[in-house]
């Protein structure tokens, strides 16, 4: 069997890679909630890669240990995140908190939902996203090293 490309590098390096969860502990749920903003990233169904901001006051509202929700705002128009999920609901979300330096990233099958009740937890956002949450993990420090010229 041939090996992943992760485990070849962990191989080549010796590392041992990093815990991976599968639910949102009530910690984890509230540091999400805690966090005004995060990053998603999506393929649609040829594997072509979109990275978008989402924002908000809630940006992420956490229903259960396997269940989140953010807003859909009316933005520019192209729906390339959204249009993506529908073609591949396979979706890795990117919480940064830049001041407490941590990162956590969370993994899973979106579904776009056109849900009155659902859109109330987000003022003006036109559609919810439910994530059902498959991996859950902690990242690397979030401190950027800064650089300087020589």
């Amino acid at each position: 069997m041939e090996l992943s490309g992760e485990q070849w590098l962990r191989d080549k390096f010796q590392t041992k890679g990093i815990r991976v969860g599968q639910k949102i502990t009530s910690l984890l749920g509230r540091y999400v909630e805690a966090i005004e903003f995060f990053f998603i990233a999506t393929s649609d169904r040829d594997g072509n890669c979109d990275c978008s901001f989402r924002g908000g006051s809630p940006a992420v509202k956490v229903l259960d240990e396997e269940t989140l929700l953010f807003p859909d705002y009316p933005g520019n128009g192209a729906f390339q995140s959204l249009g993506n999920i529908l073609e591949n609901p396979k979706i890795g979300m990117l919480f940064i908190d830049f001041t407490h330096q941590q990162r956590l990233r969370v993994n899973g099958m979106a579904e776009v939902l056109d849900d009155a009740k659902l859109c109330e937890w987000f003022p003006g956002s036109i559609q919810v996203v439910k994530v059902t949450v498959e991996q859950v993990y902690r990242n690397c420090s979030a401190r950027i090293p800064i650089l300087t010229r020589t």
